[in-house]
């Protein structure tokens, strides 16, 4: 193959210009598109909270037909079509501000009424559920804004690092399924009245359950089964023994209410009883040796936990007599002997991040302003004010109740982590029942610097929104459609191109 010559490769130079040129250009129209989908989404989002805010939704959507019944093996397959049963009504209307978990904010407050289309009486549903404290909810996450989810994200406590999915609450998951422990304070006909919850408003609940501590947490379906299973003949003689130790009178060697002196005492009560025990074994018959040994190998494992925990307490009672005799005495609680774990845990355990997250709780803070114009709202309860200029909350009851919300929400740091980390300088804003709080965060500590009355929605603004969304969505149209063309338009030019020698005019245009 003959060597370009100088003509050739000037023209080759510049058709690679050319080239570049239209890649450009194809990169900002895709660039543009983009932002314009982001602008249409946020602009269909907001239409939609405002209609949902002024009742208009429920006169225009028409009630949904209830799915089809899933066919026996597509159940098996667990293959299900999911209806919610009601949509919580909630103190936070939007993701930004509202707890992660149930126990951050406990003021917080929601409603739930039971669609009447999944029962004829929803109010029969709920007969019985008035006896319980606490319920599961189990809920939807329809506020993701995407599908899409990783098997590891980077959850906001642990401040960007990663962690599997499956060890986190993060509400990207394959199934966007999510549980909390609500309070049921009262049940009104068909509604449940709920507090220490962490779901926006509008979000579908799925099923209710009440909460049972005795199959629910470990901890007391552990005591439960102690008390009520049937056990064998040596772990009945073994909790017997038990019992005559933590029982014993007052003055014995082994009272819990002797001081370190006393306790060297018990270990060597303690000591004493295995040889005692076997003194007692060489004196029974043959025919009960091989019971005896058994019950005596049982019970010196737990005299020796005993005797471990009594050597454990000496230094802790040390330590406390040390520290200074004008303190009131109070009587230590009994001992307890804890039942053994054969290959079980007695207790259940959680990720140390979970408790000691590596970011720390904030101080929070109120600007006088800020006092001044949460003192402005009506709590909910006050339906007789006359003050219809001032402000009245929705869900929250006083004054007080309102501040210890906002301080629950900021004290656990809402922020993202790139909020934390991108803009630290920027004001952050969320929505607390019917007040918009304006705060910043600075080294350890969130100051409240406005408090504002929520602004409710009228039917001129949605019919504008309605507009905007409608010009939003021709616009769209028009740069997708121009976005092709332009892409068209050059990708068939680049064969002519390649058969000219004279300089391709082309021109860039949006």
């Amino acid at each position: 193959m003959s060597p370009l010559c100088e003509c050739c490769s000037e023209h080759m130079n510049k058709l690679n210009q050319q080239v570049s040129v239209m890649r450009k250009e194809i990169k900002n129209l895709r660039q543009t598109l983009d932002s314009a989908i982001r602008a249409h989404r946020k602009q269909l989002l907001a239409v939609q909270a405002a209609v949902s805010k002024i009742g208009l939704s429920e006169e225009v959507k028409a009630p949904a037909p209830s799915p089809p019944s899933p066919s026996p093996a597509a159940l098996e397959r667990g293959n299900i079509q999911t209806v919610p049963i009601g949509y919580i009504s909630s103190c936070f209307s939007v993701k930004n501000g509202t707890p992660r978990q149930p126990t951050i904010c406990g003021p917080s407050r929601a409603e739930l009424r039971i669609q009447p289309s999944v029962f004829n009486n929803p109010e029969h549903a709920l007969v019985g559920l008035e006896q319980y404290s606490h319920v599961w909810i189990i809920f939807l996450f329809h506020k993701n804004g995407h599908l899409s989810y990783k098997a590891k994200v980077r959850p906001p406590r642990l401040n960007g690092q990663r962690v599997g999915v499956y060890s986190t609450r993060s509400p990207h998951r394959p199934n966007a399924l999510g549980l909390t422990l609500a309070k049921l304070d009262k049940i009104q006909g068909d509604t449940l009245h709920l507090s220490d919850i962490d779901m926006i408003a509008g979000t579908p609940v799925l099923d209710i359950k009440p909460y049972i501590p005795e199959y629910d947490s470990p901890d007391t379906r552990r005591s439960y089964e102690e008390d009520s299973e049937p056990c064998n003949s040596n772990t009945d003689q073994m909790n017997e023994d038990k019992r005559n130790l933590t029982n014993l009178p007052e003055g014995s060697d082994i009272d819990v209410q002797l001081n370190t002196e006393d306790r060297g005492a018990a270990n060597d009560y303690v000591g004493n009883l295995l040889p005692e025990e076997k003194t007692n074994t060489n004196a029974t018959g043959s025919s009960h040796i091989s019971a005896q040994c058994s019950l005596s190998k049982d019970l010196s494992n737990v005299l020796e936990e005993v005797k471990a925990f009594v050597n454990q307490d000496v230094f802790l009672s040390s330590e406390s007599k040390n520290r200074g005799s004008d303190s009131p005495k109070t009587k230590p609680p009994l001992l307890e002997v804890d039942h053994p774990c054969y290959g079980e845990e007695a207790y259940t355990t959680i990720a140390g991040w979970i408790r000691e997250p590596p970011v720390a709780s904030l101080d929070v803070r109120f600007s006088l302003h800020a006092e001044r114009e949460l003192a402005e709202f009506i709590p909910a309860h006050l339906s007789g004010l006359s003050e219809s200029h001032r402000p009245r909350f929705k869900f929250l009851r006083s004054t007080e109740e309102a501040v210890a919300a906002i301080r629950g929400v900021l004290s656990a740091d809402p922020r993202s982590v790139y909020r934390r980390t991108r803009c630290k300088d920027k004001l952050f804003f969320f929505t607390l029942d019917t007040a918009d709080i304006t705060c910043w965060f600075g080294q350890g500590f969130a100051e409240v610097l406005q408090v504002t009355p929520l602004i409710r929605p009228t039917a001129s603004s949605v019919c504008c929104h309605q507009e905007r969304l409608k010009s939003l969505r021709a616009r769209t149209i028009r740069l997708r459609h121009s976005f092709v063309h332009q892409a068209v338009s050059m990708l068939n030019s680049l064969p002519a191109l390649t058969h000219t020698n004279s300089r391709p005019a082309f021109t860039s245009s949006l």
